[in-house]
């Protein structure tokens, strides 16, 4: 095997890999006299087709299923031979059968970045010091309460509240043409708890079963709903149904209700407060975290591969698609242009990438390595998330393309766990909402 390297880029080297005539031969002849056995062709018995009659037939078909096994048994030891360290798969950009009896391809090769890791000990970030509060608390048990309420038909005459559920039609317009994917008949609209925005729901306060309204919604360019952002959508909406909320006594049976090992409503406020306090403190890790990530990608310049770039754009673009099939909808049902799409998710995915080859040094230089402990670790907290047992969720691990991702998560977690115990953590007073940020 001749291998030819020559540099492209920084990152991006160029692999011309030719295999010899002694050993292209052999696996050809290999492949017609496979095809010869299993082909059938008229006027010819099975087995017995000439050479040149195959090759006229299969000659395409043998070449390239022969170069693409040459390609996957030999790439690799090539890369070894040359001491590059490849960090994507490489893009094939020919491989050919010369008149010599060679096969020769090419392979564009993107390498792992070198940099010397800056100080990434003591990095000073700043974590706010919250509480959680009696409100909060307070709020958490109303929604419970709100849960745990019986849905009895409203009387006769009877207006929509807050609390209350509508069951609607509604049909949105936009420039006057109905919009297709903003349709819906009997849809359940829950009020006060905003799932289709709370200007939305604020319109059919006042209402009542049987009425007929037409209302208008600006809604912002951040709008969470691709379809909806930045636009005037006019809603034409019929209610068909209301229901009222009975909700339970907030007392030690509505407490034991909730949690059945709890004995008084005081248990299941401590029970609700400690919840909270632990979610604040999990959000305020992971903003520690991010803070740690920043500074050290301001810390460590340096170029990442764009191939390995845009496979991350590509990851990125699939977690969209699924949510927007989630909704029913399609990036081009959605107004969504995928080229803008890509163009704004290219500085994250460049982050990401930088990010995970700076955690990977760390773990190198501080020899941090993923041990038993760990993935028994991660498994049983898949498990508890989504009430399974760890053997079901070690069956879903099986395939290599699934724990591989999954082992890459644990690694990083535990270099952050690392670099959070060595960072200069200040605490601070919380920032304080504004009136206008705290209303929104």
């Amino acid at each position: 095997m001749d291998i030819v390297v020559e540099q492209i880029s920084e990152l991006t080297r160029k692999l011309t890999i030719t295999l010899p005539k002694e050993t292209v031969e052999p696996a050809l002849a290999k492949a017609y006299a496979k095809i010869n056995k299993e082909v059938k062709l008229k006027g010819f018995r099975r087995g017995k087709i000439p050479q040149s009659v195959l090759e006229k037939n299969f000659k395409e078909q043998v070449q390239g299923e022969t170069g693409e096994k040459f390609v996957q048994e030999t790439y690799f030891d090539a890369v070894e031979q040359e001491k590059l360290d490849p960090v994507v798969h490489p893009e094939i950009t020919e491989h050919r059968f010369p008149e010599d009896g060679s096969f020769v391809y090419v392979a564009m090769v993107d390498i792992k970045p070198q940099f010397e890791l800056k100080e990434y000990k003591g990095l000073e970030v700043e974590k706010p010091v919250i509480t959680v509060n009696d409100e909060e608390v307070d709020k958490e048990i109303k929604l419970l309460q709100r849960h745990q309420a019986m849905l009895q038909t409203a009387e006769e005459g009877h207006t929509i509240a807050l609390d209350d559920v509508a069951v609607v039609d509604f049909q949105g317009f936009h420039n006057g043409k109905a919009m297709k994917e903003v349709f819906n008949e009997n849809f359940t609209v829950d009020i006060g708890m905003h799932r289709l925005g709370k200007e939305f729901e604020e319109k059919l306060i006042g209402l009542k079963s049987g009425d007929k309204t037409l209302y208008e919604i600006t809604f912002p360019d951040d709008y969470p709903n691709p379809l909806l952002a930045g636009k005037n959508v006019e809603f034409k909406v019929d209610v068909k149904d209301v229901k009222v909320r009975i909700k339970p006594e907030l007392d030690d049976e509505f407490a034991k209700d909730i949690k059945p090992e709890l004995n008084t409503l005081a248990e299941l406020k401590e029970d609700i407060r400690k919840r909270l306090q632990k979610e604040k403190d999990d959000a305020l890790q992971g903003d520690v975290d991010d803070q740690l990530m920043h500074r050290l990608i301001e810390l460590n310049p340096f170029e990442v591969p764009q191939r390995l770039v845009n496979f991350e754009i590509q990851e990125m673009l699939k977690q969209t698609e699924e949510n927007l099939k989630r909704s029913g909808l399609s990036f081009e049902s959605a107004g969504i242009d995928l080229n803008d799409l890509v163009e704004k998710n290219r500085e994250i995915a460049v982050k990401r990438v930088k990010g995970d080859f700076i955690l990977k040094k760390v773990a190198e230089v501080e020899e941090i390595k993923i041990a038993d402990e760990d993935i028994q670790r991660g498994y049983q907290r898949i498990a508890d998330q989504y009430r399974m047992t760890v053997d079901e969720v070690k069956k879903y691990f099986k395939r290599r393309e699934e724990i591989l991702p999954f082992m890459n998560e644990l690694h990083n977690e535990k270099i952050l766990n690392f670099l959070r115990e060595q960072a200069n953590i200040k605490e601070v007073p919380p920032v304080q909402e504004t009136t206008e940020q705290a209303a929104s």
